[in-house]
């Protein structure tokens, strides 16, 4: 293999597949960045054998080839690379790849491209095509509310439905304290309903790599629902789909409200953000203090918190509020996670009883709720 390529190209090119990259793993050959040539382009590609990512380069091929190198090795040199343009040689005899460029060189060994595992490609199955940027706020919206520990793995996912008769596609996802659902309309007419429950991390790295994609991103199912393919214009991102049971996310939306307000999202963020500081030593409390206003006063949301051993923090919010007064207590991340997630500048925030469910919606919009169980306020 002899290839020319410049150095941003392969540089941005091995940091967007190097996150598919095992991080442990006992096959040596998943640490490692394959690289290949396809045509008049080089090919990179890297798996932990739940997700793969591979991504296409312009390049000079002088001479075609493939071998796999240590990712962080690798990309930690090509960073350090002038930006100008980078030599890629290959010593097939001894699986050692030298790297050129200007006055730098290194010559990094290899294992045989052989040993690394195929990324597996959907010929058939499901396929639909989404807005990226639709697409995108869904992802941030949604896996937000996903688990991040190993205890219940099918909530590590998001429950992803298709539904062919309303042509929408919806998200949902939820930790055992919040949960987050949003729902699309599909770009065009599916053949039959599709419900499938895609790895969390899979769909953030989506939204990672298709930042500057502006073209519809290809989505395609396999057969037999256990595996999901996306593709972009230089990127393929595919994961394994996770097996199981979703729970019933629809019995935990209240049906109803004693109080509702609408207030400023950037104001509510600041004050639950500066609550924060004092919260870090109380539980991560912060209090909610909902007033509704009367003939000459508006409505006020109070954010409050306060910690024994540093001290209180108080923040009074002008807010139009309907129903009953009511004070409640949330985790001060799920409210950053939600403020900064929501995609409006006024959000609405539905309450029953100050130990139910509260329920989080930008302002006239029905097509993102945000659900998030309340903590206990001790007295």
């Amino acid at each position: 293999m002899r290839v020319k390529c410049m150095q941003d190209n392969l540089a941005k090119g091995l940091a967007t597949v190097g996150r598919a990259v095992a991080a442990r793993s006992t096959l040596p050959v998943l640490s490692n960045i394959l690289i290949e040539t396809d045509d008049s382009r080089l090919k990179l590609s890297a798996t932990n054998l739940e997700m793969g990512i591979s991504c296409w380069i312009g390049a000079r091929v002088e001479e075609p080839g493939a071998v796999t190198v240590p990712a962080r090795l690798l990309s930690d040199f090509v960073n350090s690379l002038p930006h100008e343009q980078v030599s890629l040689e290959l010593d097939d005899r001894t699986q050692t790849l030298t790297v050129h460029a200007d006055r730098f060189k290194a010559d990094i060994k290899g294992i045989d491209a052989t040993d690394f595992p195929i990324l597996p490609t959907v010929d058939q199955g499901t396929r639909l095509t989404l807005d990226p940027e639709i697409l995108r706020e869904m992802i941030g919206q949604v896996t937000i509310a996903a688990a991040t520990d190993e205890s219940r793995p099918i909530l590590q996912g998001v429950l992803t439905t298709m539904d062919s008769d309303l042509g929408r596609m919806t998200l949902a996802a939820a930790d055992g304290f919040r949960l987050s659902v949003r729902d699309a309309d599909l770009d065009a007419p599916l053949d039959g309903s599709v419900t499938v429950i895609v790895p969390a991390r899979a769909l953030n790295e989506l939204g990672r790599i298709s930042a500057d994609e502006d073209k519809p991103i290809e989505v395609a199912i396999t057969d037999g629902r256990n595996q999901i393919m996306f593709s972009m214009s230089d990127v393929h991102l595919v994961s394994q789909l996770l097996d199981g049971s979703f729970p019933d996310y629809e019995k935990i939306i209240p049906d109803g409200f004693a109080t509702r307000a609408v207030v400023n999202t950037k104001a509510l963020h600041e004050a639950v953000k500066v609550a924060g500081y004092f919260a870090r030593d109380a539980a991560n409390i912060v209090h909610l203090i909902l007033r509704p206003g009367t003939e000459t006063e508006p409505g006020v949301v109070v954010v409050t918190a306060q910690a024994a051993e540093v001290g209180e923090n108080e923040t009074e919010l002008e807010a139009a509020i309907e129903g009953e007064p009511i004070e409640i207590a949330f985790n001060a991340k799920y409210l950053l996670d939600i403020l900064s997630a929501v995609g409006s500048d006024q959000i609405v925030i539905e309450l029953g009883t100050a130990s139910s469910p509260g329920v989080f919606r930008p302002v006239d919009a029905t097509e993102f709720t945000h659900v998030i169980m309340p903590m206990h306020i001790g007295r």
